[in-house]
Order: structure tokens, then C-alpha cells, then sequence
């Protein structure tokens, strides 16, 4: 069945050059048309879009209350369209704090530029945004503090451990793997396995014990489609006095990621500023790829970043694989890479370049995803140690820095 989508602009002729966009294509279909977000709430509710293009700046109702309330009473994905401006992306940001799950820069030239690749971008967003349908568990660290919103599992791996047995409706033959699997609940049915969570926090402590975290110089943390709100959640968790220096690689356009940094100086412990040229690494302090650009290491200074135009060939500026293997080439086996939501497979080889050094790979778990491509490709290619819920990555990188 085709993704049935909802168009919610002020613009008439926005609507009907997203309209005009969507039309030809067999896997799209546009259920509706709102003018202002009172109109888009009303709309979601009736005809139950599985996703739905957002303007921000509407009358009667804007964009970001608009998506509150549909979040509270009808969930539905959101994908927002926003100016090019300063003030752009923070409404932006906001909206994706909100709980809108991905955005498009709303540039008219190029909306109305039909070689400006707009359309195949936005297809492809609303295509994956519209099949996207998450169902979560509670995690180990959830459960290990009752009360809590219930997440997904946290998924282990160990390659000293037997892979368990799991029940299929079509039982299909295991995937193999260069390292083997385990769920948190497959630890509870296991002989050997850790008691039952408990309120005292011991399955946690449980749980960190059982995750690879090497012998750390750098955090490398990249991040697509639901990554805004993916890294916010994780870097609120990590204290002031973090014991590493941590790189962030974000797609997003340079006026989003100098904004977006500011933010979440703004929400975090440790420091977060957009990476610029010369920057040093310093424990306790994020820096931000600036949009457009490539971050990598200074292969003559390894405690600086050097901030790149990178070649022009490259699908994504930032991208995740370049900063990736640039981290390989400088720390060897002293990383921990993490891979966070996105569309696409970005960070995938940079993944097997820190691999091979010896270093650690995280990466996000397919229930606490807004879209399961980036983490999907890591751990297809048997390149992840770790499968892990949004929720426990956080806590999992504050308590190992701990030690």
C-alpha cells in the first residue's frame, strides 16, 4: 500500500508543488491538504496520514504547536519544511524537540528548480518517514529505574557467548555473524545469566559490564534522520567532568549545525560548540561538524580537528565515514565509534576502518530508531559490539567515563 500523505502549508503554492511532486510516484499518495495547523490537528485525526509535511510559520496555529498536539493525541511522523535563516533553524529545532521527526530546508529557488534534486529528497524522506512504525520493550536500564517510559531492548554482543535460540513466526534461518547476539531478556533466561533487573540499579551496572568500551582517547558519535533529538538525549547524560573529548556528526546545513550546537551548550553538562578549523580536543567537550563542511583530525597535532571542504564528490557534508576513518588514522584502537538513527549508510566504512584499528563500535537499536538505516549498515556488515536502545547509550557512556 502506498504511504498516504498529509500537506500542511499556508502556501498555496507550496501545496501544490509538493502535490505536484508526490503525484507521479506509485508509493506516495496525498490524502489531504491543511492550511494552518489547527486545520492539520483536525486533519491527522480524520484521515490518518502516515506522515505528514509541515510548514512552521502558519496563522491561526504554527507549526511547532501543531506537531505538539499531534504527538500527544495522534501520533503521527512529521516532516518538517523550514527556511534557510537563523531563526529557521531554531523553530526548526524545536520542532524536532516536539517530536516532528525530520526536516527539509524549505529554499524556494530550489523548490521550483526541477533539477535542484528537491524532489528525489523529498520522496525518499517521506517514503522511509511514512514506513517507519516503532514498537518498544522496556530497556535494562529502564527497567532498572521503575516508573520510567518503557523503550526498547538493548541487544549485547559477546563473542564468547552461545547465540540464543529465538522463536519466529517463520523461522527463519539465523543470520550469521563474525560476533554473536543477546537481549537483555535472553541474559534473564540463561543459566549464567544476571538476575532479574532491579530497582537498585545492579542490571545496569549489569548491562555496562557487558558492553565493549576500549581503552578510550575519543567518543565519535554520527547521526542522520531523528538525530537532533538522538544526541540530545544522549550527551544530557554525560557530566561536566567527562573524561574525553567527544566529535558529533550531524547532516545538517551550516546554519542548522551552528544553531544546533548552541542548543545543546545550552541543555548539556559537558561543553558543545560547532567545530571550527584548529579546534583542540579537550576532555569534557563536544565539538559539532559544521554543515557543508568535513571534520577530521590533524594527522600533525592529534589533539586538533581540522575543518575541510572535503572532496566535492562526497554524498554527505559532514559525513560520518570521513570523520570516522580520520579518527582510525589518528587514534588506532583508542576510539569508540557510536552510530546513531539516519537514513542511508553513512559511517558504515568509516565503521570498518576503526574496526580494523582495533577500536569499538556502537550502534543504535532498530526499536529506538526514527529511521534504521546508518545503525542497520554497521551491524549487517558485522562491524557493531554493541546494539544498543537510545536510552541506555547516554548512561552506558557517562558511567564507563566514570571509571
Amino acid at each position: 500500500m502506498p504511504v498516504k500523505v498529509l500537506i500542511v502549508d499556508d502556501s498555496g503554492f507550496f501545496r501544490h508543488r509538493i502535490e505536484e511532486m508526490l503525484r507521479d510516484d506509485p508509493r506516495l499518495q496525498v490524502v489531504g491538504t491543511a492550511v494552518n495547523g489547527k486545520e492539520a490537528v483536525e486533519q491527522v485525526k480524520r484521515l490518518k496520514p502516515d506522515v505528514v509535511t509541515m510548514d512552521v510559520e502558519m496563522p491561526q496555529m504554527n507549526g511547532i504547536e501543531a506537531v505538539r498536539i499531534i504527538m500527544r493525541e495522534a501520533p503521527t511522523n512529521v516532516l518538517m519544511l523550514s527556511s534557510l535563516t537563523h531563526e529557521g533553524a531554531r523553530v526548526t529545532l524545536q520542532a524536532l524537540e516536539a517530536g516532528a521527526a525530520d526536516y527539509l530546508p524549505k529554499d524556494i529557488r530550489a523548490w521550483m528548480d526541477k533539477n535542484s534534486g528537491v524532489r528525489s529528497q523529498l520522496i525518499d524522506r517521506l517514503v522511509a518517514l511514512g514506513r517507519t512504525r516503532r514498537f518498544r520493550q522496556s530497556s535494562a536500564f529502564e527497567r532498572s529505574y521503575p516508573g520510567r517510559e518503557q523503550k526498547g531492548t538493548t541487544m549485547v554482543f559477546r563473542p564468547d557467548e552461545t547465540p540464543p535460540v529465538r522463536p519466529s513466526r517463520t523461522s527463519p534461518a539465523p543470520a550469521t555473524r563474525s560476533s554473536t547476539t543477546m537481549s537483555s531478556a535472553d541474559m534473564r533466561r540463561s543459566p549464567s545469566a544476571p538476575a532479574q533487573p532491579s530497582a537498585s540499579g545492579d542490571s545496569a551496572t549489569t548491562l555496562a559490564s557487558r558492553v565493549k568500551f576500549p581503552d578510550c582517547k575519543l567518543v565519535v558519535i554520527g547521526a542522520s534522520t531523528g538525530g537532533p533529538a538522538a544526541l540530545q538525549k544522549v550527551l544530557t547524560q554525560l557530566p561536566a567532568n567527562y573524561p574525553y573529548p567527544v566529535l558529533l556528526v550531524q547532516h545538517m546545513p551550516k546554519t542548522f549545525t551552528q544553531v544546533f550546537a548552541e542548543r545543546l551548550n545550552q541543555q548539556c553538562q559537558i561543553r558543545v560548540k560547532e567545530a571550527e578549523d584548529g579546534d583542540r580536543l579537550v576532555p569534557g567537550q563536544a565539538l559539532l561538524a559544521p554543515g557543508g563542511l568535513q571534520m577530521m583530525l590533524d594527522p600533525r597535532q592529534k589533539d586538533r580537528v581540522r575543518i575541510l571542504v572535503g572532496d566535492e564528490r562526497m554524498t554527505y557534508k559532514p559525513s560520518v565515514d570521513v570523520t570516522y576513518a580520520s579518527a582510525a588514522k589518528t587514534f588506532g584502537n583508542k576510539v569508540l565509534g557510536v552510530i546513531l538513527t539516519g537514513m542511508g549508510s553513512d559511517g558504515c566504512d568509516g565503521a570498518r576502518l576503526l574496526k580494523q584499528a582495533g577500536s569499538a563500535m556502537w550502534a543504535q537499536n532498530r526499536e529506538s530508531c526514527t529511521i534504521y538505516g546508518m545503525p542497520q549498515a554497521v551491524v549487517n556488515a558485522g562491524l557493531a559490539d554493541a546494539i544498543l536502545e537510545l536510552d541506555d547509550i547516554g548512561p552506558l557512556l557517562a558511567q564507563r567515563g566514570s571509571r
